[in-house]
């Protein structure tokens, strides 16, 4: 047998290595920005259901002036008594979209039940199973499991 035979193959198999490395990379910020944009969709969702007006930004005067304002923020424009809250979306809709201080109150508001239904969700449950056996996992408590003791805490 050719002792080189399996030298030669070891370049081959780190390029191929490498390069399902760099695709897998770039499935993954392709995802990442999917998601990105999923999220901004659904925030905006969420302030036109509390009761935000969208505004196209469809003139050159307007698109010069939402490039002027913080993407994707909240701003508060006082114009005597009454108040605005502006939120500039440049890139999914090119837009702003515009709330009175009763829309942004609902809004906020919304976003806090969210938050608490997400905090509901993720609360860990209590397990009870007599069948499951927690002495086969090993010891319980300080001074073991990853992290706690010695290289692997085992």
């Amino acid at each position: 047998m050719n002792p080189n035979r399996f030298v030669s193959c070891k370049p081959r198999r780190r390029f191929r290595l490498a390069a399902a490395a760099v695709f897998l990379s770039g499935i993954a910020a392709l995802a990442a920005c999917q998601t990105q944009q999923q999220i901004v969709i659904r925030h905006e969702d969420n302030l036109a259901a509390a009761g935000f007006i969208i505004r196209p930004a469809n003139t050159p005067e307007r698109k010069a002036m939402l490039s002027r304002l913080p993407p994707n923020h909240f701003v508060k424009r006082e114009n005597g008594d009454t108040i605005h809250y502006i939120y500039a979306d440049p890139l999914v809709c090119g837009c702003l979209y515009v709330g009175t201080q009763q829309a942004y109150g609902q809004y906020r508001q919304d976003q806090q039940k969210r938050q608490l239904a997400d905090e509901q969700r993720m609360t860990a449950d209590s397990y009870s199973d007599a069948e499951w056996n927690w002495n086969a996992w090993g010891p319980w408590g300080p001074g073991y499991g990853l992290g706690y003791g010695g290289r692997f805490g085992w």
